[in-house]
């Protein structure tokens, strides 16, 4: 069976439609999976890609020729039948479906399965074909129930305000923060928010995704308002003069990352809760093997262990090299606070 994706200095490309996936550099066509910037880089002619992720694409790259579609809608293009399904990752994240001759090849850009109260749940996709992500494929990766990190959370943020003590929350600007935001009880309590947080709250809120409502923290003149309240800030304001006007406070990071027994000091952070928006072990050999794949490519992540364990177990699976990079421990790209 001939290669109906392929990995090019560009991206990865299929050529029977003329089209890249998620592109590390500037093409004429481009399919977006979700809209972190590892997957949605900037330059592209033309971006197709979920209507949810539509609004978060304009926020991060501004004035761009984009078309979106719905979930499970078929596009024709040169007898290749492509469609979008639910990866489950973020707000408007897709895996992409390719069917080619009697072949289907499926590029699950980044997934995860627990139901994150924002994002379209993943759907499991049969294929002959499947690129998957492994950011934590490694089997020492297994997910605490979520519902139990966010009630660990509310008690350290509650623990935090009896003591007058501001609570920042370091976590993704895009996905984790607004997952933050759907399953913290902040009724009663003001939250606060980065500017890069708050962008993507109204490019969410643009996708009519409902979140609470929050202040910006730029917009806040008294920082005696501040005291005992939640915080939320993408990981890069973690160190930086930003954080003066919370005094006192203390830190935690949400990241899968704080599964790694001295993850959090190694971050300097007082705390660290374990919830990743991507798959973990079980997770990623459950999805693998329920595609009902006869070949598995690996794009990013622990590639080379999670390929070799596949390979072992009688799925015959390679590493795709890629540009992606997964869950990184610090977000590189944020907007002005201003």
């Amino acid at each position: 069976m001939s290669d109906l994706i392929i990995s090019t200095p560009y991206g990865l490309y299929c050529e029977p439609a003329d089209i890249f996936l998620d592109p590390w550099q500037s093409v004429p066509k481009a399919i977006i999976t979700h809209a972190h910037s590892d997957h949605a880089r900037r330059g592209c002619g033309s971006y197709l890609c979920h209507h949810h992720a539509k609004p978060l694409l304009k926020a991060r790259l501004g004035d761009i020729n984009v078309q979106s579609v719905e979930y499970n809608e078929k596009i024709i293009i040169n007898g290749v039948t492509i469609s979008l399904h639910p990866a489950g990752h973020i707000p408007g994240s897709a895996q992409i479906r390719i069917e080619y001759q009697g072949k289907v090849w499926v590029f699950s850009g980044d997934y995860k399965l627990h139901h994150d109260g924002i994002s379209t749940n993943f759907e499991l996709t049969p294929c002959h074909v499947f690129i998957s992500e492994s950011t934590f494929g490694l089997p020492f990766f297994q997910w605490p129930p979520p519902d139990q990190v966010f009630q660990e959370i509310q008690r350290w943020w509650m623990k935090n305000k009896s003591e007058g003590v501001s609570s920042i929350l370091f976590a993704y600007s895009l996905g984790k923060a607004q997952r933050l935001l759907a399953h913290l009880q902040i009724s009663d309590s003001p939250v606060f928010v980065h500017g890069a947080v708050h962008t993507m709250n109204e490019a969410c809120k643009a996708a009519g995704i409902k979140l609470p409502e929050t202040l910006r923290v730029s917009e806040v003149y008294d920082n005696r308002l501040f005291k005992g309240a939640l915080v939320i800030a993408p990981s890069s304001a973690n160190g930086t003069p930003w954080l003066r006007r919370f005094g006192p406070y203390r830190t935690a990071i949400v990241s899968g990352w704080m599964a790694l027994r001295g993850a959090r000091r190694w971050q300097a952070a007082d705390r660290g809760f374990v919830l990743s928006d991507h798959a973990d072990w079980n997770a990623l050999n459950a999805v693998v093997k329920g595609t009902g794949a006869g070949k598995v490519f690996v794009t990013h992540g622990y590639t080379e262990t999670f390929s070799r364990w596949l390979c072992e177990n009688g799925i015959p699976a390679a590493v795709l090299h890629s540009q992606y990079t997964g869950e990184q421990t610090t977000e590189t790209e944020t907007a002005e606070e201003s």
